[in-house]
């Protein structure tokens, strides 16, 4: 497929003498003629690693403050985690992994990751500070890093890349401003600096009087995208077992525990084969075939992901809830947790196929509103009976999906 340096179109940006003095002089573009255009390298998943330990701090703060503004706080921390991610797909979807500066700065991104990762339980107390310097170091240090590479070879992703620069030391002000202000207005300040990054991206970066290719106009690598995109949903998946394996081994065995461990690891499975059976070879599919890979990409990839994502975290914590707190009586915070999870989830699969396929799951629409009964009807249940039967919803959906496509002649390798 095309990749892109055959990118043409000119801006004044890429003009300026002194970033053409500074660029790579040797292209660090995946190359287009060979298997490396496409695939997902080691790095890369050394890279996400990192993530797995950030998930675990995550669902570890959102268990600790089942509130509504620890709901809000906890929403910036997943969308901000997201953003890094998927900003550094984006990245190693056009530098090539094999070259050992991009190598490099994965790595030291890598260990800016770290540090995140560390602070994010007390982001919102007395390591906000480190955590964002950390955020910004990672997020400006590699959109440098992406402008000089491409200032010798790729004229028109050069000046996309200097807009986006430009967005993220803006929004760098309100994450940097936000840490040393009081711990009051430290939510707005991160909402204000998420909202900038977020906007700016579903504006294609744009600025006043300037005019350049926008996000839909990306030439990407679909293949490597969806599979980089199927590879964190897995990562996800692991650490809610991670999160529910270590809340099961620090209390006592016994019936309840092992069925609410149970009950856990069906939902892990469930919410693994409602992506991987169909949806995630229907999205590799649409991506690949697409005149606009870089609209798909956005929409369904970068945005609608993150609610996916959303939802294994919170189910996770539900997970966590229903071991720890089988039989107490139900809370408002527990019973969104329990049912929030899932109905996240299946608003984001919902989504994600009408984006890359135009088709709406009525195994979907049903499911959330059984999910939408069944949370009128959590007061009257315990933890264990209302994490019960969230996941008789997740299992009947799966399996209505799979039975559907089944009978519509589609076989295991013609999915999606």
């Amino acid at each position: 497929m095309s990749r892109p340096g055959k990118m043409t179109q000119q801006h004044p940006l890429e003009h300026r003498a002194w970033i053409l003095r500074l660029g790579f002089r040797r292209s660090l573009l995946r190359p287009s003629d060979s298997d490396r255009s496409d695939r997902v390298t080691y790095i890369e998943l050394f890279f996400d690693l990192i993530f797995v330990f950030a998930l675990t701090q995550l669902s570890r703060y959102l268990y600790a403050n089942q509130s509504w503004v620890g709901a809000l706080e906890s929403i910036i921390l997943v969308l901000a985690l997201w953003w890094l991610w998927v900003y550094t797909t984006w990245v190693t979807n056009w530098l090539d992994p094999a070259r050992l500066p991009v190598r490099g700065v994965v790595i030291g991104l890598s260990l800016v990751g770290l540090v995140i990762s560390t602070s994010i339980y007390d982001s919102f107390g007395d390591q906000g500070l480190v955590f964002a310097v950390a955020y910004v170091a990672l997020q400006l240090g590699r959109t440098v890093f992406m402008v000089l590479a491409l200032a010798r070879h790729d004229p028109a992703l050069h000046a996309t890349f200097l807009r986006i620069l430009v967005w993220l030391s803006v929004a760098s002000l309100f994450w940097i401003g936000g840490a040393l202000l009081p711990l009051s207005l430290r939510l707005p300040a991160w909402l204000i600096a998420l909202a900038i990054e977020y906007g700016s991206a579903s504006l294609g970066f744009r600025l006043p009087g300037l005019k350049a290719p926008g996000v839909d106009d990306w030439d990407v690598s679909g293949p490597h995208i969806a599979e980089r995109s199927a590879l964190f949903v897995i990562i996800a998946v692991g650490e809610s077992f991670l999160v529910t394996g270590f809340a099961f081994v620090d209390q006592e065995a016994s019936v309840v525990g092992i069925f609410g461990l149970f009950l856990a690891f069906v939902n892990g499975v469930a919410m693994w084969w409602l992506y991987f059976d169909h949806g995630e070879r229907a999205g590799s599919k649409a991506i690949s075939a697409s005149s606009e890979p870089g609209r798909i990409a956005r929409l369904a990839y970068t945005y609608v992901h993150a609610i996916i994502i959303a939802g294994i975290v919170l189910t996770s914590v539900a997970d966590k809830s229903v071991l720890e707190h089988p039989g107490d009586a139900m809370t408002l915070a527990v019973a969104v947790t329990i049912v929030g999870g899932p109905l996240f989830y299946l608003v984001g699969l919902l989504l994600f196929r009408w984006i890359v396929a135009r088709t709406l799951l009525i195994s979907h629409v049903v499911g959330l509103g059984l999910l939408a009964l069944t949370g009128a009807a959590g007061a009257l249940l315990t933890p264990l009976g209302l994490g019960a039967a969230t996941s008789v919803v997740l299992v009947i959906v799966a399996a209505w999906e799979t039975i559907a496509r089944v009978r519509a002649g589609t076989t295991d390798d013609d999915a999606g």
